[in-house]
């Protein structure tokens, strides 16, 4: 017990850690929280129990070897980490990525913000009691996954998008597992909202829960479906276009009311988004043409090359064992993952591998927000507010 200073005086208050091994924190998050019967006084969230040193272990690796590590940092999101760290690559090597990888680069990056809200909506469900909801979203992401094991041989941790463009050739009958999935995912959508979204159970535990103001998300650098969900339609997707996103059209969601609810509401508005602009990307993409752009000694030949050519046989195993080299100088980048804005920032000292790799990881930001949203909340409507915020503790921790 502790005495706590409040509005109506002193109060003993009990000190309760929450974590770090909370089944509903989805991480090592531990929160300590100082309570006052039912009711949180204070919070103190308290990170640092995930180390994975994806950055410094980054600088340890050539830069095309670092894309593996970029899969780990957000498991939800790896397209969008590989995506990131290419564009600073390539802003770096100035290089122009040709069309149509770029389009196949925001088809399969939106599929995984799909997925991403849809694992986010499941756990959220679950955590709230309905278990029906977690186990729909996970058979619609399975789809999503089948996906990109076609493209990538991989479910999750595809190292798809490489520095230049794409590791393969879009494989054969990619377009059909796409129509199928576009066909399928609207219904799924309104399923989830037929669930939840006038169920008076899930209104009654995230309306009014987890309030937190305009001002207060702006200075405490939120983004994402969060800070959208206090009426500010920032997305970089709109307002710093990158991989051809200013030739696509969607709207960004936003609503006023800055609780869970709304926060719900704008993820579910943002896979409905999400499915537009795959099928724009779908009907963009060409049958033929690079997926990789012509840069020898940065961007491996074509494998019929080196089966023909010595020169191209030479600068794959360059490539490969020795990577390249940028000029001094540094980069940064940002786009829209699924949690807010990733930014990536490279620097180069002019040999193979990076002098500084650092991210500006969504979910490490957002956090700070947590006793903003769950003081004065009751002790059950924590997990309500954690889940909203959407944390991945590999981005906190990494």
């Amino acid at each position: 017990m502790t005495t706590v200073e409040t509005a109506t005086g002193q109060v003993k208050a009990m000190v309760l850690n929450m974590g770090p091994q909370h089944p509903s924190t989805h991480g090592v998050l531990r929160i300590l929280l100082e309570l006052d019967g039912e009711t949180v006084l204070k919070a103190d969230p308290d990170c640092g129990y995930l180390h994975t040193g994806i950055e410094k272990s980054c600088e340890d690796k050539t830069y095309s070897q670092a894309i593996t590590l970029t899969d780990r940092i957000d498991y939800l999101n790896p397209l969008g980490n590989n995506l990131v760290y290419c564009l600073a690559v390539e802003k770096l090597l100035g290089l122009e990525i040709p069309k149509r990888a770029q389009y196949v680069r925001v088809m399969l990056t939106e599929l995984q913000r799909i997925s991403s809200h849809l694992v986010w909506l499941g756990t959220h469900a679950i955590d709230l009691g309905a278990m029906s909801v977690f186990l729909y979203c996970f058979r619609e992401r399975e789809e999503i996954l089948k996906i990109f094991e076609l493209f990538a041989g991989q479910r999750m941790m595809t190292s798809y998008f490489r520095i230049g463009g794409l590791a393969l050739e879009p494989p054969a009958g990619w377009r059909q597992a796409i129509e199928r999935f576009l066909k399928m995912m609207p219904s799924r959508v309104d399923e989830y909202e037929t669930l939840l979204t006038k169920n008076r159970i899930w209104m009654a535990r995230t309306q009014g829960v987890g309030y937190i103001s305009a001002e207060d998300a702006v200075a405490l650098s939120m983004t994402g479906p969060t800070l959208r969900a206090a009426g500010l339609a920032y997305d970089n997707r709109k307002l710093y276009p990158y991989s051809s996103y200013e030739e696509f059209e969607f709207a960004v969601p936003t609503r006023k009311e800055s609780d869970c609810f709304a926060r719900y509401m704008i993820r579910v508005a943002e896979m409905r988004e999400s499915l537009k602009i795959v099928k724009q990307a779908y009907d963009k993409i060409p049958d033929e043409g690079p997926v990789r752009t012509n840069a020898p000694g940065i961007v491996p030949p074509d494998r019929e090359k080196m089966k023909t050519e010595m020169e191209a046989l030479i600068y794959h195993f360059k490539i490969f064992t020795e990577g390249f080299s940028p000029a001094p100088g540094e980069a940064f980048v940002a786009v829209e993952s699924p949690r807010g804005e990733l930014g990536c920032f490279v620097a180069s000292d002019g040999s193979p591998k990076p002098l500084r790799v650092h991210f500006r990881a969504p979910s490490y930001i957002n956090l700070q927000a947590l006793p903003k949203l769950i003081v004065g909340q009751l002790i059950s409507d924590v997990i309500a507010c954690i889940g909203t915020i959407d944390i991945v503790l590999g981005e906190v921790d990494r």
